[in-house]
């Protein structure tokens, strides 16, 4: 069931799902800001978001600014 492999998830994690794959999909959407030019709204897409919204949202959460203000800060070449 889900609630036995969520259980199970965060037992050998230490995390849930949901935050592990949140983490993940916002640590792809650094790499892509950081060495792309990608429009947000393409980062958002490739990553799993359903709108550029939701990864700004989840995005100052994470790090305190919006993904276009990381990315002036944080580009570097693939």
């Amino acid at each position: 069931s889900k609630r036995s492999f969520a259980r199970r998830f965060t037992a050998a994690t230490g995390t849930t799902p949901q935050a592990w794959l949140r983490s993940l999909r916002l640590s792809r959407a650094e790499e892509l800001l950081e060495t792309t030019d990608l429009s947000v709204e393409e980062v958002a897409r490739r990553v799993g978001y359903g709108s550029a919204a939701v990864l700004r949202e989840q995005f100052v959460r994470r790090r305190g600014v919006p993904p276009r203000i990381y990315r002036t800060t944080f580009t570097r070449t693939p």
